[in-house]
């Protein structure tokens, strides 16, 4: 049907009609009447009453559809050339044109008949059947062409009517026939740029660089052929444009008529419009070819970025399994030579990362549409190497301390020994005498003055000086030196009170006894005798030994505990002087004047629960843990016990963004300067309003500390619950300080089940039906949304961050979409990217392909959903 229809309202062209126009029974000369109208001649025809219909309703109608419309306004002319016809022949014409003529008419001429006779018959024929031929317009017969100059100037008239006019008819058909097909090239050329455009709008960027490069190649190739076919269409304008002037370039004298000057304009009008189309394609092709190569860059950053990240990875691993700080001097040397080689191994990878990250930067100055995909792999790159750098600095610091604590030990186990020669190589004659006792004396007083170089004198400086590399064995090393030390100093400080007595006074003599290394004296305490390599006052470890494993294990595990349970107690007394020194305050009449109004009756949401998690601390789970002191493997079960209790601290983390809102808008009142000045406290309160949040950390950190000294032990299995536990609890709070930053939902969130899962993805989306396909170049760049996955359903939300007044920025999740768990499916692979899995809605008829971060990542969402899913199934079974 549409076809048909085109074909109706399809205007007539010259090669439509191309044999009726050749036999010349109608002619658009291009003269004009004096007020502009457009003349159409009759010239004489001997066959003109056999002339079908439909051909002179085909050559007439064209005919009218020359001139512009202002002068088809003006009304046509047209003259009947008659002269050498009979009457007969003039009726028969004008019945014709007065029946079929489509254009508005002015005037008509009439040459009527040379012959006496027949114009004696016509000029009483016009008369009699003047209405007969019901036209509106006067028809003027003329007797000569000398008639038809004094109502049309002889300009305007061909040669065959006593005219100067130049006409030629082949030639007139040829130019008509010129400017259509050239009007039809540059239609066809446009609809081609048109399909191009659209081809290039709904072409989907590939993923990777040899599919980019393959189709940045195509489209180049099509662009350029089509820009061959615009410069053929420009010329074959240029070539025509060149025809239709060339009477005027010829000579100076002739003059374009006006149907001629209207074919200019025509040619002209083409032209510029297929100028405009050209640079409209150009505009929109400069857009496109830059869009793919900066798809090609993206592809090349993304494929450099993967090999780098692998590589940096890989050194990252390499560099935490460097975990040992040694236990002799020669091995830290080693050990930093070995860090000195990794780092000159990551020379390489960290300069091609800065690299990278320094190229993925200029892509964003370039306004490259991928912004939100570089820019995060940029700050990644930049984080690694500057994690890898601190890692190193500070393994070389500590690398750097246990070199200088070895050598330290060293020395000191080197002056005990040469301490214990010095007391064994004083032979027990030459001590007998007074002078030999002196000597004696001076030698060993000579060899203390040299105990300042060891600096073990102050073993409790010592610990502090290297409290952050003393793990047990180092410590236990220690520990033994210092026992060393004290026992040697022990030794001289006897054989000293012994030379003395002998060098005051000869008496009866006295047989001192050369110590040997292995049976040093040991002091002894009034109610412990100490054993060899005895505890160090310092730290009262009194673990009963089972082998150096056990004890070293053992010595940790309390030390941890002890850690625990002394945190504990200071935990707990912070909290009490928040409540006491700031929140029971609010209430004091004296300071009620200093508390600003947007304070006035918001303890609560400044406080949040932290009264509800001081009491439990302080009644219940402080005693519980002080009791594990004697047993530690106690302490595990402690965290079970407590599992539900210790949700408080997500009723209070919840609360942190209100309470820190308010805290800003009131921090610096004299209410809490004063509070903080009764305190006593260094910091203020915001400080110690962080506490809570810090100490469910700090219980996890303990907790693998234990487990790292409880391997393969009795109560492990239960260490690794109680870790477990925290850690979900810690994942808890995460995951609901997320979920009461969205918005926009209009449905309870408490009623989606359990949250199990939230994190941030880019999310592509595929709908079947009921949705246009975008063809806009943006739609390749992926959704940046948030999903929080509940058991009963997944939302769909847009993350947003604002600065609030200066301070860090806070996260909210606008709300966007929602899928019922009850109806996905889930495509655990997608081709091309192993991070990406689909999920997909009442039979794929909306389908969400979503990028995870990390392959790692995707795998732990697709075993949560799998679990939701198949639960369903079972609970349907």
């Amino acid at each position: 049907t549409d076809e048909i229809m085109q074909q109706e309202i399809r205007p007539l062209v010259a090669v439509d009609i191309i044999e009726q126009l050749h036999r010349q029974f109608a002619i658009l000369s291009g003269g004009r009447g004096k007020d502009g109208a457009p003349i159409i001649t009759f010239p004489e025809f001997a066959g003109f009453s056999e002339i079908p219909d439909d051909d002179f309703l085909n050559v007439v109608t064209y005919l009218t559809s020359i001139p512009s419309l202002e002068a088809a306004s003006i009304g046509f002319i047209i003259i009947i050339d008659r002269r050498r016809d009979k009457w007969s022949a003039v009726k028969a014409s004008l019945t014709r044109i007065a029946g079929a003529f489509p254009g508005n008419l002015q005037l008509v001429f009439v040459l009527r008949p040379s012959r006496f006779i027949q114009r004696a018959i016509a000029d009483i024929g016009i008369k009699l059947y003047r209405d007969d031929f019901k036209m509106k317009v006067p028809i003027i017969m003329l007797n000569s062409v000398s008639d038809l100059h004094g109502y049309i100037d002889k300009s305007q008239l061909t040669r065959e009517l006593g005219g100067t006019l130049e006409y030629g008819h082949s030639q007139w058909i040829h130019h008509r026939t010129a400017i259509e097909n050239f009007a039809m090239t540059v239609k066809t050329t446009a609809q081609m740029l048109q399909t191009f455009g659209t081809d290039l709008a709904e072409t989907e960027l590939p993923n990777d660089v040899q599919c980019t490069e393959e189709l940045l190649s195509s489209h180049t190739d099509h662009h350029s052929k089509l820009k061959d076919e615009l410069k053929l269409a420009v010329k074959q304008g240029a070539t025509l444009l060149t025809c239709i002037r060339e009477p005027v370039t010829r000579s100076a004298n002739s003059k374009l008529s006006p149907d001629e000057l209207e074919n200019v304009a025509t040619v002209e009008r083409l032209l510029a419009q297929l100028d405009e189309t050209e640079k409209a394609f150009d505009q929109f092709w400069t857009k496109h070819h830059l869009k793919l190569e900066q798809c090609l860059q993206l592809r090349h950053f993304e494929h450099d970025f993967r090999e780098v990240k692998l590589t940096l990875d890989n050194l990252m691993e390499t560099q935490a399994g460097f975990a040992d700080i040694g236990d002799s001097v020669t091995r830290v040397e080693n050990l930093l030579k070995e860090q000195k080689h990794l780092e000159e191994k990551g020379q390489e990878p960290l300069e091609k990362a800065q690299s990278l990250a320094l190229h993925g930067e200029q892509l964003i100055q370039n306004n490259h549409y991928a912004v939100d995909s570089i820019r995060p792999k940029c700050v990644e790159l930049r984080r690694i190497c500057d994690d890898f750098t601190n890692e190193s600095k500070k393994k070389y610091d500590i690398l750097g301390k246990s070199l200088e604590l070895h050598k330290q030990l060293e020395k000191a186990s080197q002056w005990c020994e040469a301490g214990i020669y010095l007391l064994a190589s004083q032979a027990v004659d030459k001590c007998q005498s007074q002078e030999g006792a002196e000597t004696a004396l001076v030698e060993i007083e000579k060899f203390l003055v040299t105990a300042k170089e060891h600096q073990l004198s102050n073993p409790k400086e010592f610990y502090n000086q290297f409290d952050m590399i003393l793990n047990p064995e180092i410590k236990a090393n220690a520990q033994r030196i210092v026992q060393k030390l004290e026992d040697v100093q022990e030794m001289f400080d006897k054989r000293q009170v012994s030379l003395k007595k002998l060098a005051a006074k000869q008496t009866r003599p006295v047989q001192p006894v050369a110590p040997h290394p292995e049976s040093s004296p040991k002091r002894a305490s009034p109610k412990i005798t100490r054993p060899a390599a005895q505890q160090n006052t310092s730290y009262h470890f009194q673990v009963r030994r089972r082998g150096p494993a056990a004890q070293n294990g053992n010595h940790a595990l309390v030390h941890i505990i002890n850690e625990l349970i002394e945190t504990e107690r200071v935990y707990v007394e912070e909290l009490q002087s928040i409540i006491e020194g700031y929140a029971s305050e609010m209430d004091n009449p004296n300071l009620v004047h200093l508390i600003p109004s947007a304070l006035q009756n918001k303890k609560e949401i400044l406080f949040g629960n932290l009264p509800e998690i001081y009491d439990f601390h302080n009644r219940i789970f402080l005693k519980e843990i002080e009791n594990c002191i004697e047993n530690p493997e106690l302490l595990a079960r402690c965290f079970l016990k407590r599992k539900e209790d210790l949700q408080i601290y997500e009723k209070y983390c919840q609360n942190k963004p209100r309470s820190e809102a308010l805290w800003r808008q009131c921090g610096d009142s004299i209410f809490f300067q004063e509070c903080q000045r009764k305190l006593d406290h260094k910091l203020s309160l915001d400080a110690y309003l962080l506490k809570p949040v810090q100490r469910i950390t700090k219980y996890q950190l303990l907790l693998k500390e234990m487990l790292k000294c409880s391997k393969n032990s009795e109560g492990t299995a239960e260490l690794e619950e109680a870790l477990a536990t925290v850690l979900d609890i810690i994942k808890s709070v995460n995951d609901s300080m997320h979920q009461i930053a969205i918005t926009g939902y209009e449905g309870d969130v408490s009623e989606l089940g359990k949250l199990l899962m939230q994190g941030s993805f880019n999310v592509w989306t595929d709908h079947k039906k009921g949705h246009n396909k975008v063809k806009d170049l943006a739609r390749f760049k992926p959704m940046q949304r948030h999903l929080f996955l509940y058991t009963k359903m997944l939302l769909f939300c847009k993350k947003r961050e604002e600065n609030t007044d200066g301070h860090e920025k806070t996260a909210s999740y606008s709300f966007k979409n929602s899928l019922k768990m009850s109806t996905v499916g889930i495509t655990e692979n997608v081709k091309g990217d192993n991070k990406k899995f689909e999920i997909w809605y009442n039979g794929r008829e909306e389908v969400y392909i979503i990028q995870a971060s990390s392959v790692e990542l995707k795998n732990t969402w697709i075993s949560e959903i799998r679990k939701v899913l198949t639960g369903q199934l079972e609970a349907c079974r």
